[in-house]
């Protein structure tokens, strides 16, 4: 039974004996662990390397037992672009909120899926700024509160919330996009799924693979946090639709073939 147990519970191998950082109810810590099981179930521990950006996951290399680095506000995916291709037998991912990522790092993110960089972006989106006290993200939601909009958002003022996963798989350089959330145990499996599929993407030398992760922020939602999945389920899932976005032939073979 304790066997049982260990394999339930345990820390992932990879992940440091720390305390968290995030909030109550914060679901940064719920990727960063799937993240963490999948590095160990696909044994890259060695070759792995997190790129963190400015935000929430400001300091998601620390809870890694893999190199990792810091990168300017949104320029992950370029710092992840220059460590592939000094070093192809590397595994950079980075791991970006919604204000770094669609906000300051939008043209990082665009141009790499054009280019079809060969790496992998978890794109952590909770439709605020966490980090900085609550202000209108490019994902904010038409009419929720923020710190910036204290009235709520309007078309009028900051236009519609970007869907970035809809958006960047117009583009040809992709190989995976995908879009899971984490408000119930059924869609964090298959949250872990998607993670664990983006990677063997990289792995295969595919495109750029994309993984869209909606999160709870209970703090800046001004929700419980135990109520923040529902809320998360009535309100972003409608505005973000999960769901594959694009899945190149090559990948969906590595689909079958893990599913075998």
């Amino acid at each position: 039974m304790d066997g049982f147990e260990d394999m339930i519970f345990g820390r992932p191998e990879v992940m440091e004996d720390r305390p968290t950082h995030f909030c109550p109810g914060c679901g940064h810590g719920i990727t960063q662990r799937l993240i963490g099981e999948v590095i160990d179930e696909l044994g890259i521990q060695e070759r792995a390397v997190c790129v963190a950006s400015i935000g929430c996951t400001v300091t998601a290399y620390a809870y890694f037992k893999v190199d990792g680095l810091e990168s300017a506000h949104g320029r992950a995916p370029a710092v992840a672009t220059a460590i592939k291709r000094v070093r192809p037998e590397l595994f950079p991912f980075t791991l970006q909120g919604d204000g770094d990522l669609a906000s300051i790092g939008t043209a990082e993110i665009v141009h790499a899926a054009a280019r079809g960089e060969k790496i992998t972006v978890i794109f952590a989106n909770n439709a605020t700024y966490g980090m900085t006290g609550g202000q209108l993200a490019p994902t904010t939601l038409i009419g929720m509160y923020s710190a910036s909009t204290t009235g709520g958002r309007t078309v009028e003022q900051s236009g519609y919330p970007i869907r970035m996963s809809e958006m960047l798989a117009t583009l040809d350089g992709p190989s995976y996009i995908t879009r899971v959330s984490l408000h119930n145990p059924a869609n964090v499996r298959k949250a872990r799924k998607a993670i664990e599929l983006a990677f063997r993407a990289q792995l295969a030398g595919l495109g750029l693979s994309f993984v869209e992760v909606l999160s709870m922020c209970p703090i800046n939602w001004k929700v419980e946090p135990v109520k923040a999945r529902q809320w998360m389920a009535d309100n972003m899932i409608p505005q973000f639709p999960l769901g594959e976005f694009k899945c190149i032939p090559e990948v969906e073979a590595l689909k079958k073939a893990v599913k075998g």
